[in-house]
């Protein structure tokens, strides 16, 4: 789907190496302002599917494919389908309460970062597999899943610290790549919240599996609904 929208987009004259904001905004991209201002709602959900570049694009499906080989056979396709799209919309929530109370000030003027990219469903995924790999159940040699736990775990640390390295140093030189390090935290908090409740499919009676899948979607949805309904009761900006 990422890559169909991705090419969907190109085909309708938007640039494939750097799309404007407005290209992105038009998509689907994320904007605290056309989400708390407009009540564009679901720019939340949509702004999961849409690419800032090709290489942007490229690197978020690297990782989703990796992780997702190894999530899709712990989660099944509807457990890895829910935990991308439920992750992603939390990072971009998260990504928006922040956005919303420190926008960028450019003299008067008050402006919302854009936000898009899988990036926040991928940590999501990351986030939950490192729960599901600790599993007692998985019929798989214990340090072969300490090996892929340590590793997803890795991963997980070593982009984070990346992402907010790179931030740190446009906010020092006032330019430079801006990162949407709220919405991997978002995303990566969430996945740990999914997975809690799970149990491996690998392992695990299918029934029992099916219903702590069903747990896991109820409990993730509440919560980001109320959190949802919490950011809409956020005063204006001055």
């Amino acid at each position: 789907m990422n890559c169909v929208i991705f090419l969907f987009m190109v085909v309708r004259g938007v640039s494939a190496i750097s799309p404007s904001v407005d290209h992105l905004l038009f998509f689907g991209a994320d904007n605290a302002e056309n989400v708390l201002v407009f009540g564009e709602w679901w720019r939340i959900v949509t702004a999961i599917f849409v690419h800032v570049g090709i290489i942007h694009l490229a690197c978020n499906m690297w990782c989703l494919w990796n992780l997702g080989l190894l999530a899709e056979p712990l989660m099944g396709s509807f457990g890895l389908i829910a935990v991308y799209i439920l992750t992603g919309a939390a990072g971009n929530l998260l990504s928006t309460l922040f956005n919303w109370i420190w926008p960028i000030h450019e003299g008067s003027a008050i402006l919302f970062p854009t936000g898009a990219g899988a990036s926040g469903a991928v940590f999501g995924i990351a986030g939950a597999l490192i729960l599901l790999l600790k599993s007692k159940r998985l019929p798989i040699p214990e340090q072969e899943l300490k090996r892929l736990r340590q590793s997803v775990i890795a991963f997980a640390a070593v982009n984070l610290l990346i992402g907010f390295s790179i931030s740190f140093g446009a906010g020092v030189f006032g330019s430079g790549l801006r990162i949407d390090n709220w919405a991997h935290l978002g995303g990566f908090s969430c996945g740990l919240i999914f997975a809690a409740p799970m149990v491996p499919r690998i392992g695990s009676p299918r029934g029992v599996f099916q219903t702590r899948l069903r747990i896991a979607v109820v409990i993730v949805v509440i919560l980001l609904v109320l959190f949802g309904f919490y950011l809409a009761q956020l005063p204006p900006q001055p």
